[in-house]
């Protein structure tokens, strides 16, 4: 290996200089011995008392019940209209931009949830709907195969 402070092909050990840390032949080490601390190498190991530890994955649907309803963009539109009440209206009361408004409106946006909780309250209406846990459609013929995407394209 090369030393890094003076370029020599030696062997070297990882040391710490004015609070750099490097890469020292035994030679360099000697002569800048004041101020020296060798470093010791991190754990590259994963390993927690004898086990390897490895990451959690983590669903973020498991606890999902609820989802935001297909029209709600028609929905908040009327709903809006019903009140009496401009774009502008309904964002200031509920704290958005006007844009905002005109944007979930049109469908070009999906509200956050938090904002479609307050759409809901501000204008009484539902936005979400109870997910089914919907069983896995199966291949009438194929002996209970789950299916696939390939069996969505065509073959000529």
């Amino acid at each position: 290996m090369q030393c890094e402070l003076c370029g020599r092909e030696s062997e070297c050990r990882p040391a710490k200089v004015d609070g750099v840390k490097m890469m020292l032949c035994l030679n360099c080490l000697k002569k800048h011995g004041k101020g020296i601390e060798p470093v010791s190498k991190p754990s590259l190991s994963p390993v927690i008392r004898g086990r390897i530890r490895k990451p959690r994955e983590k669903d973020v649907y498991k606890d999902m019940v609820k989802e935001l309803v297909s029209n709600y963009a028609e929905i908040i539109k009327k709903a809006r209209k019903k009140k009496d009440l401009t774009r502008e209206q309904l964002g200031f009361n509920i704290g958005e931009r006007t844009v905002t408004i005109s944007k979930i409106e049109n469908g070009d946006l999906r509200p956050s949830d938090k904002v479609a909780k307050k759409l809901e309250k501000e204008l009484d209406i539902t936005l979400f709907e109870e997910i089914d846990s919907a069983p896995s459609k199966t291949l009438g013929g194929s002996g209970g195969k789950t299916l696939t995407l390939g069996d969505f394209i065509k073959r000529e």
